[in-house]
């Protein structure tokens, strides 16, 4: 089984950045593709970014130009580098795991909460 464990979330005024850490307890090698999620309140969850093991990466229209998903393969760590903050990306941030190889299984962290205000 595969987990996850986010963390660097917290409050950040608007045009701030942020960091987002994604610690998997194994190797994200052996997973298609990582991602990040987010969902605020009485919205529906939304995916933000994504990786493939390969180094692909796409991004959700909101967020291109302004957030960076990267990753440290030794570390088994994948980051979201957030820039120019709005208060619209306010929201719970929780990594995603699909799929990994072995299992065709796919996991999610318990999630981190950025707040953008002023």
């Amino acid at each position: 089984q595969v987990q996850l464990v986010e963390s660097g979330g917290g409050l950040v005024q608007p045009g701030g950045s942020l960091r987002l850490s994604c610690a998997a307890s194994i190797s994200i090698l052996r997973i298609v593709s990582m991602a990040w999620y987010r969902q605020a309140p009485g919205k529906e969850r939304e995916l933000v970014a994504t990786m493939t093991s390969r180094g692909t990466t796409n991004y959700a229209v909101s967020v291109k130009g302004r957030f960076t998903i990267s990753r440290d393969n030794a570390k088994n760590t994948v980051y979201l580098q957030m820039n120019s903050l709005k208060p619209e990306d306010t929201a719970v941030y929780y990594c995603n795991a699909d799929r990994d190889a072995d299992y065709g299984r796919t996991y999610w962290g318990k999630g981190t909460l950025v707040t953008v205000s002023s």
